[in-house]
């Protein structure tokens, strides 16, 4: 198995450029996203800082996700974030090496799950989460 420091940090940038480039023209996702997202370079900078900060561990990303995402909990719903991972599975799997994509799929979907599990979960709703896997 590959380890996640056999990623450049440039092919994490041509991910989330071509992932998020599905997202954007996706019909259920990319309406909420257009909207939410003001410029879409920075936001993209910010999600490289994320991921490489997961995958590098560089500690680019000083962000906090789980605000973010909690402020547009009334247009982000549940059902989006599976859509989300169907498209985030799509892309790893065609662009990067199955052991690579496996370990940033299995990141994705802990992220899901904690995002979820705060924002819709009332048992949850006030506790807070670190969703850095």
């Amino acid at each position: 198995m590959k380890t996640v420091d056999e990623i450049p940090p440039q092919r994490i940038t041509e991910l989330l450029s071509v992932f998020y480039g599905r997202v954007r023209k996706d019909p259920e996702l990319g309406p909420v996203f257009n909207d939410i997202v003001e410029d879409w370079t920075e936001h993209l900078a910010r999600l490289e800082d994320f991921w490489s900060s997961l995958m590098l561990a560089s500690g680019r990303y000083k962000g906090n996700p789980l605000v973010m995402h909690t402020l547009h909990s009334d247009r982000i719903t549940a059902k989006m974030f599976d859509r989300w991972l169907e498209i985030w599975t799509a892309t790893t799997n065609e662009m990067l090496s199955p052991d690579i994509a496996m370990i940033m799929q299995t990141k994705a979907q802990r992220i899901s799950s904690r995002l979820k599990a705060v924002m819709y979960e009332p048992c949850h709703g006030h506790q807070h989460v670190d969703i850095h896997p």
